[in-house]
């Protein structure tokens, strides 16, 4: 005989609510697998026990990455390869036109910065052109916010201590080894 497996969905229509529920389900130590919400909730990845993203530190060094190519570039384009005498500024020393090379080197620090932290997040996010949408459901996008948990035991337990949240609606998807 297998052994059954649930997917539980609780809906809540507040997102005050929701939070609040978080902390009583966590406080019981029941593992929340996901939460859907059609907009950033305050308070909820602290309140689901999330750690701290890195991605601050991706982004500081998108961004050196990208100076440095700005310097390298600069400095190769105008003192090494190619010189040219722009209103008389000497072309062979670039500590002289590093001013007039700023812009230049800000713009490419923001656009390494900027368009490696997007590659990063799809890739870190797995969010692919071609993946399905992993949504249970589709009133998530519009006004309900529901948690998902796994479960082998003690069903009855997560779902009386669910409908004390403030919850709105409670399914359940059994499911078999098999599925799982």
């Amino acid at each position: 005989m297998s052994n059954k497996y649930y997917t539980v969905y609780a809906s809540y229509k507040d997102d005050e609510v929701l939070v609040d529920a978080v902390k009583t389900v966590r406080k019981a130590e029941y593992d929340i697998e996901e939460v859907f919400t059609p907009f950033p909730v305050h308070g909820l990845d602290k309140a689901m026990g999330l750690k701290n993203t890195r991605i601050a530190i991706t982004a500081f060094l998108f961004g050196v990455t990208g100076f440095l190519t700005a310097v390298f570039l600069t400095n190769y384009t105008m003192i090494v390869d190619w010189p040219q005498n722009f209103g008389g500024k000497p072309n062979f020393s670039y500590s002289e036109n590093v001013l007039s090379w700023v812009t230049i080197i800000f713009e490419l620090t923001v656009f390494f910065a900027a368009h490696l932290m997007v590659i990063t997040f799809y890739m870190r996010s797995r969010l692919w052109p071609w993946k399905e949408a992993e949504n249970p459901f589709p009133s998530t996008t519009d006004d309900t916010f529901v948690m998902e948990f796994e479960v082998t035991d003690k069903l009855q337990d997560l779902k009386s201590l669910l409908e004390t949240t403030g919850t709105s609606e409670i399914n359940v998807i059994e499911k078999t080894e098999e599925d799982v």
